[in-house]
């Protein structure tokens, strides 16, 4: 919401773990992602690519993978 607002298309979404606020990755101009977590504290943050399960914790800096292999949003 934060890219519509400023006028651009968002890049890759990425899923607030905590809050479900959801950001541009760090590869689009406004990194609305990053800006959430600098902003709130809320660690962990999942990308919403299909196809793609894994999530990212900005505290330790490390790329997390289920270990099942699942998908790592579940409903």
């Amino acid at each position: 919401m934060e890219c519509a607002a400023q006028g651009r298309t968002e890049g890759r979404l990425r899923l607030c773990l905590t809050c479900g606020h959801m950001g541009c990755s760090d590869s689009a101009p406004g990194a609305h992602a990053t800006a959430h977590y600098e902003s709130s504290g809320h660690p962990v943050a999942r990308s919403t690519e299909p196809g793609e399960a894994w999530a990212w914790c900005y505290v330790d800096e490390v790329f997390l993978r289920p270990r099942d292999g699942r998908s790592a949003h579940r409903t």
